[in-house]
């Protein structure tokens, strides 16, 4: 019996296509034409492998021919598809860190598309016939809409900081509230970055109150710099006080220190118009006198990643000096996204209206609702055996910005008859393009606010396609 069994396994085994046989069909031609050889070839034999294995192993389901060409061809695919992908953010978050912040503007797209698709004055003066500098792309424009007298760019807000400590403070002190040693994504933290730098930390205050005089009292013939970081990811509130930019300014005038301020999120506009407060404007900033502001070029700005350095030149002419500023440098994609993401902040309304990431944050309720019914109504065209009903709730802003401000948004809730909320949302995360939805008491929840309209089809079709597959 055990011998007729290994011969029938040795015929299932001689039966199955050679690497070869498959190549030269003319679905592996088409293969070969299509994608990678590499990739044909890895897939080819990890099916043919699982075919051994399954017979040596009694699991003889699925040997058609037609079924294995079918698993090459999910394999190749998988394979030759890109990692990083465009979803679809239902979550309500607008700056969502692990979806991506900020999404760049038309006007950014297309300066990055024209820029990275031939050569460029990247590091040409074109006016002198010579080597240029990189940052005089954006100098020009950073001083006009935050009102400093000299910028830099480099590739986050942690390198900026990072950079200015080891340039103004490497080996000697720098003063800093206790409340403000935050910690911002990724388990980075303040003290950490600052002994990166090689600047001396020298803590002030106390976690809920910190005074002019504690800052006064720590200064020394040591000390290098005095540092403000906004709190920009959480706040402490009840009986609390902290030391404003301005008595800070006015403090390190007095004494010859040099003061900065770590915005943490850059804000261009003040939203304070629309109802949202805590979240000072870059230009208020530099007004106050304080001689280095930083802050993200993504996140509350809306354009792509980026750490800006704006304040007084002699200071600024220093950083740009430092040999750390080459290895933190942003390259030419960088550069044209944020160039023309800048340019929209010449008229505030354009920035507003062009600018996504100001634009989901700043939308009217009533925006929000009319666009939840559009898709409550589409899904209950194409669904039956589901609960759909659009809802009042709140959105977040994200990126470490707004920790107090919930926004009004509206949502449209789904739960079915037929699978779990936890499956229905892993369907959605797995789909095609994924989409990334919360659940709340037992439902899957798409928060409109996040919910672009040339997303809406996508949104609909994958709902959709999830739910017709229980």
């Amino acid at each position: 019996m055990l011998e007729k069994d290994m011969e029938e396994k040795q015929k299932l085994l001689s039966g199955l296509p050679s690497v070869d046989e498959i190549l030269r069909s003319n679905q592996g031609m088409q293969w070969l034409k299509t994608y990678p050889r590499r990739y044909v070839l890895q897939a080819i034999r990890e099916v043919i492998d699982l075919r051994r294995k399954e017979i040596m192993e009694d699991l003889t389901a699925g040997l058609s021919e037609e079924y294995m060409m079918a698993e090459i061809e999910n394999i190749i695919e998988r394979l030759s598809s890109y990692s990083l992908n465009p979803l679809i953010n239902a979550t309500g978050v607008v700056i969502h860190t692990n979806l991506g912040r900020s999404i760049l503007s038309e006007r950014a797209l297309e300066n990055i598309k024209r820029v990275s698709g031939s050569y460029s004055n990247l590091e040409y003066d074109l006016k002198g016939g010579k080597r240029g500098k990189r940052y005089i792309h954006v100098r020009r424009i950073l001083r006009e809409v935050t009102g400093a007298e000299e910028a830099l760019v480099v590739n986050n807000n942690a390198a900026a900081v990072l950079l200015c400590l080891n340039t103004l403070a490497k080996g000697k002190e720098v003063i800093v509230s206790r409340g403000e040693l935050v910690e911002i994504g990724g388990s980075f933290r303040m003290p950490e970055v600052m002994a990166a730098s090689g600047a001396i930390l020298r803590e002030v205050g106390t976690t809920n109150k910190t005074h002019l005089y504690d800052y006064e009292r720590a200064i020394n013939e040591d000390t290098a710099l005095i540092l403000k970081v906004h709190k920009s990811n959480f706040r402490v509130m009840g009986f609390a006080e902290e030391v404003s930019i301005e008595d800070l300014a006015s403090l390190g005038r007095r004494y010859q220190i040099p003061v900065m301020f770590d915005l943490g999120s850059g804000c261009l506009v003040d939203l304070k118009p629309f109802g949202i407060f805590g979240e000072p404007v870059v230009e208020d900033i530099v007004r106050t006198g304080v001689d280095i502001t930083t802050f993200s070029g993504d996140k509350l700005l809306g354009g792509p990643q980026g750490g800006v350095i704006v304040g007084k030149r002699e200071y600024i002419e220093k950083i740009q000096k430092n040999p750390l500023t080459r290895a933190l440098r942003i390259d030419k994609l960088t550069l044209a996204g944020f160039e023309a993401t800048l340019m929209e902040y010449i008229e505030e309304e354009k920035a507003i209206k062009n600018i996504p990431t100001l634009r989901m944050l700043l939308q009217k309720p009533e925006e929000i609702r009319r666009r939840a019914n559009r898709i409550a109504k589409k899904l209950k065209k194409e669904i039956k055996d589901a609960h759909i009903e659009v809802m009042a709730d709140s959105s977040r802003a994200g990126g470490g910005a707004l920790p107090e401000v919930d926004l009004p948004t509206c949502i449209v809730s789904i739960k079915s008859d037929k699978i779990s909320v936890n499956e229905f949302e892993e369907r959605l995360r797995k789909g095609n393009p994924p989409i990334i939805a919360r659940i709340k008491e037992g439902f899957l929840i798409i928060d409109v606010r996040t919910v672009r309209d040339v997303d809406l089809e996508g949104l609909v079709k994958g709902i959709s396609s999830a739910l017709s597959d229980s």
